[in-house]
């Protein structure tokens, strides 16, 4: 029996901003879900147009994260925390996501909470190309550290957009979501140029079947804007005479522990 419900939803907008080579700015508003594992299945029997690994108008479906197979998104989380020497006595964990809508998602950024307790120790970012390709950056809190903000950064390990060097480096500035979400991601190339902002702002309103609804019919194909808005501006980029940077092919999911936050 779930006690005090702490999964909710989130009402964001979501903000993309380019620097170089050409200056653009887009911004569009989407629902995401704030999930806590342990709560997936009382919010599946309560919530009656959300389901657990089965249709709805909202859904999470566990293998569209982490192995992607048939093993438990607990068992990814705890693999990756043991990988990496990151120690809990009672482990729980939230997941930052876009919902299926009608059975349909794309989700270029998931984002794990991991604590122990009620203290965090760890920061997953889960990231996608439209290529159906995935990469997890980890990030530890092995001190325990309670922040306002969590600032880190990282070198890019994973090839995302064509018209982004794979020599950049990412910084984070995030905040574990109460009432507001705030989620920053600043991009800059070799030359500590920076490339591109991106940020999630959001404010949290209760996970129930009407605030599902609300959502739904307020923007029914959120989801489709986010896989076809990303299209679109890499056409705006094509036809602006943008440098394509080629890859090489990869393994379909990979995993990189980045230190401390």
């Amino acid at each position: 029996m779930i006690k005090k419900l702490r999964s909710s939803l989130f009402k964001n907008i979501v903000i993309h901003q380019r620097f170089l080579p050409f200056k653009y700015k887009f911004k569009y508003s989407l629902t995401s879900l704030y999930i806590y594992y342990d709560e997936l299945n009382f919010l599946d029997k309560k919530t009656r147009f959300f389901s657990f690994n089965r249709f709805n108008f909202f859904s999470f479906y566990e293998n569209d994260h982490g192995y992607r197979d048939k093993r438990s998104l607990q068992v990814f989380v705890k693999d990756i925390l043991l990988k990496n020497s990151i120690k809990y006595d009672n482990l729980n964990f939230a997941i930052l996501c876009f919902p299926r809508i009608l059975g349909y998602v794309f989700n270029p950024l998931s984002v794990f909470f991991c604590f122990n307790n009620e203290s965090l120790i760890a920061i997953l970012y889960e990231v996608k190309n439209t290529s159906n390709e995935q990469h997890t950056y980890c990030f530890s809190n092995k001190n325990f550290l309670e922040k306002s903000a969590y600032n880190h950064s990282c070198k890019k390990k994973f090839y995302v957009s064509p018209f982004i060097e794979m020599k950049s480096n990412y910084k984070f500035s995030i905040k574990i979501p109460s009432n507001n979400l705030s989620l920053i991601i600043e991009q800059y190339n070799s030359k500590n140029e920076k490339i591109l902002l991106a940020s999630q702002i959001g404010k949290r309103t209760n996970f129930s079947s009407a605030t599902i609804m609300k959502s739904f019919f307020g923007n029914p194909l959120m989801t489709f804007r986010v896989f076809f808005g990303i299209h679109l501006q890499a056409m705006k980029i094509i036809f602006k005479g943008g440098k394509y940077y080629s890859r090489n092919k990869k393994p379909l999911d990979t995993i990189s522990y980045e230190g401390q936050i």
